[in-house]
């Protein structure tokens, strides 16, 4: 009976196995494969040298930094922001229902009419410079100037906000209402229970949060790439920016460098994220 049920999950998981080795699994063999090869035809053991080039290339170094830029400054942002957010709504206060709506709306917009709007609010005769003509100050050419890095910020972190708040309130909503009474009646005030009660009960959920944060950090490049193009401003040029221009000019090799290098980095921080999260522990709902 137990071979019999075994065999009845493989075989029902068997179309995800095939669809993960086809298109994943077997892909990222060939990058490795060739990562380490002189070239696709007649290709020779070369080891470590296209990683030497490309870790020595000047575009690859500017692309990590900005990667790894943004993702410092966009990730903590948009954490505390839904979770702020979310405290709010946690309340129940008036207008909660619409509020929810309007920061779960840009979740279903399509990513090229965000864009757009961003094009048209932050363009050199945008709105903003339009506002700063009327205010009497400097304007910017915000696409083309290191402005870009932050309008690419707010993009992210308007983009993506809605389904952390989401989150937030699940793991909120989730909290046993007589602990949290329980600390009112102690004395504990707002700020008490909140760092006390709430944070330390959902800290399995904010290390989930954190984890999708970073992830959808790392698919900014989509935005990038329709907000300012394949060579946009050098501030926001990114790792995927290096990977498209090496995949356009056919440079097989350091497309599969950069490619296994962005897995590296990203297997590596949700590795230590697992860590810490298992070296804290966590409370039991």
């Amino acid at each position: 009976m137990r071979r019999r049920e075994a065999l009845t999950g493989f075989a029902l998981t068997l179309p995800a196995i095939a669809g993960m080795c086809v298109f994943f699994i077997v892909p990222f063999g060939i990058c490795i494969y060739y990562s380490l090869t002189s070239g696709i035809y007649n290709p020779k053991f070369v080891g470590l040298a296209n990683y030497i080039s490309v870790f020595n290339s000047a575009a690859f170094r500017l692309a990590a930094w900005n990667t790894f830029r943004f993702l410092f400054t966009a990730v903590p942002l948009i954490m505390v922001v839904s979770l702020l957010i979310a405290l709010i709504l946690f309340e129940k206060l008036k207008g909660f229902n619409f509020f929810r709506t309007v920061f779960i709306f840009p979740l279903v917009l399509p990513v090229a009419s965000v864009v757009m709007f961003f094009q048209i609010v932050f363009s050199n005769q945008g709105i903003v410079n339009a506002i700063l003509t009327a205010l009497h100050l400097p304007v910017t050419d915000w696409l083309n100037s290191p402005g870009a890095f932050w309008v690419l910020v707010l993009l992210y972190v308007w983009k993506n906000m809605g389904y952390n708040i989401i989150l937030f309130m699940a793991a909120l909503n989730s909290i046993p209402k007589n602990m949290l009474e329980a600390a009112k009646i102690d004395g504990a005030g707002r700020f008490g229970t909140l760092f006390r009660v709430s944070l330390p009960l959902i800290v399995p959920y904010i290390f989930f949060i954190l984890m999708i944060s970073i992830i959808n950090s790392f698919k900014s490049f989509r935005e990038a790439f329709m907000l300012c193009g394949a060579h946009p401003n050098q501030s926001i040029y990114m790792l995927q920016h290096f990977v498209y221009n090496n995949f356009m000019n056919l440079n097989y090799l350091h497309l599969s460098v950069a490619a296994i290098s962005i897995f590296i980095v990203v297997f590596a921080m949700v590795f230590v994220l697992y860590w810490i999260k298992n070296k804290m522990g966590s409370y039991e709902l």
